[in-house]
């Protein structure tokens, strides 16, 4: 790819989905994650598609320790079935929470479906890597984008301590 940018930030998607994972339905969530991710200057790269449950922690570190992105964006395993435990195993990772850009993507999703409440993902910062968990529906996806594209710019400055001295004082 000719216009790659190694200093571009780079987005990692991981669906947990059992149904993606087993190829019985289509991720359409990735697609979203990289329409938005365009739109702010950042690279998604091919997902990490994993089974709900245990594998949420082996896959957020390996990309954390192997792949060092910006922002990891998850996708599902943020309801309340039993093997709904995306934010079990990445709230014990996180070096720092983030909630109000969970409050903020909650509270932009209950404007178009008041179900965007029973989510329970968390966002956070491991390392140098913010992660944020989204639901696993596309829609609710680019319901979470539509905030995460204003938020990300300036969270991933933040994280990488780049300040503009006139406005951090």
């Amino acid at each position: 790819m000719s216009d790659y940018d190694p200093r571009a930030r780079v987005i990692a998607p991981v669906i947990v989905s059992t149904r993606a994972a087993t190829g019985e339905r289509e991720d359409k969530s990735t697609a979203v994650i990289a329409e938005y991710a365009e739109q702010v200057g950042f690279i998604c790269r091919p997902p990490v598609i994993i089974p709900d449950g245990e594998g949420v922690l082996a896959a957020l570190s390996e990309l954390v320790v192997q792949v060092g992105p910006a922002v990891i964006i998850t996708s599902g395993g943020t309801g309340l079935t039993p093997d709904d435990l995306t934010p079990e195993f990445t709230r014990p990772m996180l070096d720092k929470e983030i909630p109000g850009v969970m409050e903020a993507i909650r509270a932009h999703g209950r404007t178009k479906n008041a179900l965007a409440a029973l989510s329970r993902g968390v966002a956070g910062v491991k390392d140098a890597t913010v992660i944020i968990n989204l639901p696993g529906s596309p829609k609710a996806v680019r319901d979470g984008m539509e905030v995460l594209v204003e938020l990300l710019p300036h969270l991933c400055d933040q994280v990488a301590d780049i300040r503009d001295s006139h406005l951090w004082g």
